[in-house]
This record gives structure tokens, sequence and C-alpha cells, in this order.
């Protein structure tokens, strides 16, 4: 079977590596372009772009594929299938149409649950219990087409972005795999009930609100975990926190109700919030004691409300 991919991040490039581990003549590759990263904002190539060439792979990186050349070189492929995970650019219908089984999509959200661009975070912020991933059979529509298989994965009380992406990422490489060896697969209709849409995250997002509950923030710093890092605000600076967890007790919301070696307690709207780990704005991310070793909280302290 000979298969085009097309993905762009390190999600993307655990379903490439996957993929080609299996056996799969893989003849092209698509990707971003490559963007400026770093201190020195050299161009760098995307994860996909670095296995595909470990592999020596041919490269390809158009910036848009409705144009009729990037649409002649796929063509010229006639692959079977078109792998899409994490790409970043719309294919087309005239590209959907072009490999004889079409074009599968690795999705990571139970669909129709979180369609778009960012399910991972919308699912740790609305508490969901579970998420997974679908291998979906692309279609015009954002996310809407039949799903061919799909795997659950539990949400736990410690889950970050950075471990359920981790997760998503295997368990989607594995779902790829066995799609491919079993085409043609049964599709699935998306349900009309249940739908939701994951859209992009934006950084102002990232601000903390204490009048929310304890559990409402606990979540909210484990969705912005690793990116953009959840913002609290004190005494007019930035000040990020990376971990924390909902506790007993009450008061004035965004006060310091207690302080000692392992965290720092903050009034909420409903509850309490212990907070382990953070960071001031140019400075690293450490744990509470290290922390308050140059940057002094004490009790009654208070971070900034939002009115």
């Amino acid at each position: 079977m000979k298969v085009i991919f097309a993905g762009t991040p390190e999600f993307a490039a655990e379903a490439l590596t996957a993929i080609i581990a299996a056996g799969y003549e893989v003849p092209l590759v698509l990707t971003q372009p490559d963007r400026p990263a770093g201190r020195g904002m050299s161009l760098q190539p995307s994860a996909v772009k670095k296995v595909a060439l470990a592999h020596g792979i041919e490269v390809f990186q158009p910036l848009t594929l409705k144009d009729a050349e990037a649409q002649a070189r796929l063509a010229a492929i006639a692959a079977d299938v078109m792998v899409v995970a994490a790409y970043g650019l719309i294919l087309p219908q005239l590209v959907l149409d072009l490999p004889r089984l079409g074009c599968l999509n690795i999705h990571g959200s139970l669909l129709p649950r979180w369609r778009g661009a960012a399910p991972i975070q919308r699912a740790l912020l609305a508490g969901d219990a579970e998420t997974g991933v679908c291998i979906m059979q692309m279609e015009a529509g954002l996310d809407t087409g039949p799903v061919l298989l799909r795997a659950a994965l539990p949400i736990t009380a410690t889950d970050t972005t950075a471990s359920l992406h981790d997760g998503l990422a295997a368990l989607g490489a594995r779902l790829i795999v066995s799609a491919l060896g079993q085409l043609p697969l049964p599709a699935e209709v998306q349900a009309r009930e249940g739908v939701t849409y994951a859209h992009k995250i934006e950084k102002a997002e990232a601000l903390i609100d204490w009048r929310k509950s304890a559990g409402e923030l606990d979540r909210h710093i484990r969705a912005f975990n690793p990116f953009p890092g959840a913002q609290a605000q004190f005494a007019g600076q930035t000040v990020k926190l990376w971990a924390a967890q909902p506790v007993a007790g009450s008061g004035e919301i965004g006060t310091i109700l207690a302080v000692d070696r392992k965290s720092v307690v903050i009034g909420c709207g409903d509850g309490a919030l212990a907070v382990s780990e953070l960071q001031k704005a140019g400075g690293k991310r450490l744990p509470v004691q290290q922390f308050l070793a140059g940057h002094p909280l004490k009790v009654g302290d208070r971070f900034d409300v939002a009115a």
C-alpha cells in the first residue's frame, strides 16, 4: 500500500514513525514550511520533516494545496491512501478525492465531541472523564467525516495537556497502523447529538480568574501546561502557575491563606488552590520552596483579581 503522509508536530511524527516501522511505502511526506524558532529565530524543520529526512523520504512543503501545481505533484504519486495528522492546511475536495481509498485523519478526541483545533485542551478545561482518538474518513467539513476506528483514553486527576498529548499520540500511532491493515473499513457516521467545537487556544485565555472554583482552576492550570502556561497577576507582574491541587479552605478570592515549603494556598470562588510550582516572568519554573527564596509571599497578600 502506497501512503502519502501529511502532518507537522510531534503528535503527527509519532504516527509517521509507526507507519514506516509497519513497512508501508511512504513515497512523499507533506508538512508545514520551516518556521523561525529559538533564540536566534533560525528556521527549524517540523517534527514530521525530521522523521521523513531520517528515513530518506521526499518532503513537500507547499503554502497551499489549492494550486494546480501542488495537486499535480500529489496526483503523480498515485497513492492508495493519504494519512493526515495535525497538518495545518485545508485539503480541497480535489485532493481528498485523489487517493484510491481517500484521506484518513487522526483526530485526538472522541468525535463528534471536540471537533476542531484544540481538542486536548478543551477536554481538560471541560472536566471530561475521558478522551481518545478517532481515525476518520476525511470530507470537506471540519472533522465531520465518518469514523473508521476509535479508542478511548481516561483523563486522570493529574493529567496535563502534555501528558494527554503523549498518550494520545501513542494511541493514534497504534490506531492508524491498525486501520491501514484493515482497509477498506466500514464507516460509522458521526452522531448529530453531542457535537462540540474545540476552538483554537488563545493566549488571553491563560489568565486565571480567581472567582472560579478551585476545581476549575486546577483544570485550567493543567490544560495550559505546557503552552502557554496559566498566568496570574501579582502586584502587576505576571506569575505562571504550573502545578496545583484543590484543597479545603475558604477566604477572600485571590488572597493567600497559607504558605509552607510545599505550597501556597490561595482562596478561590469556591474552595482553595494549593499551588506547588510557579514561575516569575523571565525566570525558571520552580517548586514553592525555591520560588519563595527569591520572591517572598505571605499570608494576606493578594493576587490581582479581574474587575
